[in-house]
């Protein structure tokens, strides 16, 4: 990765040195993957202290991706772990561009100013609203606040998402269009990359919307029986749960106490009523269609 890196970016350096432009691309290549790890830790940062695992972070030819088990249960958890990462990457700009003023001019600050440059894009870049960019997550968390719908967000993001895989293919043809055609070809590539993996990521995340929508069927109250009698339908072994469960709550609460029958239960500790994983199975399916 990092050799094709320094094969695309040693080219613009050409033109603002007089050392070899390969050279500078291979330290700059070093501090943009630097850079890339910082922001994918401050994700990390974030998922943890909302007790979120975390079991790995990869950097790739696009840049990095933060691996964090679960889904966010709430907009507010959603915003911050997601907007934080291309906070991060600002704030790593605005640090190597103030370095350039107390740096002599010359290779260092040659490096500094194309690391504060790159950053900058890819912090911008990343608050575009469409998934699967940081900014995309951001616009889910606002439309899902708005909705009351965490799927109507995944969906809206992922449709912009899309949008945005089609306009990066056509950045390169207006650039050459005003600019000369002598680098079409590398920002062509470039460019197709990176839409081949918004596009890909937009279509992971109307998946699951979809599936989103399904949970969004899953309420414990609503699907109890509070006709039931107690003492005869609901088995004295039957783990109870929470009536106020829903969602991705509540198949992980089933999946930690499998059973057949739940009895659930208020907050005061009396009896709502009988929850059968059969029912719960027949919502999740009804959601689908």
């Amino acid at each position: 990765m990092a050799a094709v890196l320094v094969l695309l970016f040693a080219p613009r350096f050409e033109d603002s040195t007089t050392t070899n432009p390969y050279l500078l691309a291979v330290f700059f290549v070093v501090a943009l993957y630097i850079s890339v790890l910082i922001h994918e830790l401050a994700h990390v940062a974030v998922a943890r202290a909302y007790r979120m695992q975390v079991p790995s972070v990869t950097l790739h030819l696009l840049g990095g991706e933060t691996a964090i088990e679960g889904d966010s249960r709430t907009p507010a958890q959603e915003f911050w772990t997601s907007v934080v990462g291309p906070f991060a990457s600002i704030a790593i700009a605005y640090v190597a561009w103030q370095a350039t003023a107390v740096v002599p001019a010359g290779n260092t600050a040659d490096v500094l100013r194309a690391v504060a440059y790159v950053n900058a894009v890819v912090g911008l870049m990343n608050l575009v609203p469409g998934l699967p960019l940081d900014g995309g997550r951001v616009f889910r968390a606002i439309i899902w606040v708005v909705s009351g719908s965490k799927a109507a967000g995944t969906t809206a993001a992922a449709w912009a998402g899309r949008l945005i895989a089609v306009v990066v293919v056509a950045i390169p043809f207006l650039w050459a269009y005003n600019n000369g055609t002598s680098r079409l070809a590398i920002d062509l590539v470039l460019a197709i990359l990176i839409s081949a993996f918004l596009w890909t990521g937009a279509s992971q995340a109307l998946n699951m919307a979809s599936r989103d929508r399904r949970l969004d069927y899953l309420n414990a109250r609503s699907l109890a029986d509070i006709n039931a009698d107690i003492n005869a339908d609901i088995p004295g072994d039957a783990p109870a749960l929470p009536a106020d469960l829903s969602g991705a709550d509540l198949l992980r609460a089933m999946a930690a106490l499998p059973s057949d029958v739940y009895r659930l239960v208020e907050s005061d500790g009396s009896t709502l009523g009988l929850l059968t994983a059969e029912s719960v199975d027949e919502a999740y399916r009804k959601g689908s269609k």
